[in-house]
C-alpha cells in the first residue's frame, strides 16, 4: 500500500517537473524570438514603427496562460475547487443511492 502511494507521488511530481520544464523552455523561446524580432525591427526601420511589440503581446498572452496552468495560479478553478466539486458530486450520488432504496 505504501509503495503504491510513493509511486503515485513520484508520478505526480515527475509530471509537475515536466510541466515546469516545458514552461521554462517556452519562456526561453519567447525571449529569443522577441529579441530576434526586435533586432529585425530595428534593422528594417530603426524603431519608426515598433511592430514587433504586437508579436510580443500575442505570445505573452499564451505564455501567461501557460504559467497559470503550470504553477496553479488560477484562483477560481484550482485544485481546492476541484476537490470540493468532486466531494459535492460524490455526496449527491450517495444521497441519490440512499433515496433510491427508501
Amino acid at each position: 500500500m505504501e509503495s503504491n502511494t510513493n509511486e503515485t507521488k513520484y508520478i505526480k511530481a515527475k509530471e509537475r517537473v515536466g510541466r515546469i520544464r516545458k514552461f521554462y523552455t517556452s519562456l526561453t523561446a519567447y525571449v529569443l524570438i522577441i529579441s530576434g524580432l526586435g533586432a529585425l525591427n530595428y534593422y528594417v526601420n530603426e524603431w519608426r514603427y515598433m511592430w514587433f511589440l504586437w508579436a510580443a503581446f500575442g505570445l505573452s498572452i499564451g505564455l501567461i496562460f501557460q504559467a497559470i496552468k503550470t504553477f496553479d495560479l488560477n484562483p477560481f478553478f484550482g485544485k481546492a475547487w476541484e476537490e470540493r466539486k468532486i466531494r459535492e458530486y460524490m455526496d449527491k450520488e450517495e444521497d441519490n443511492e440512499i433515496k433510491k432504496w427508501r
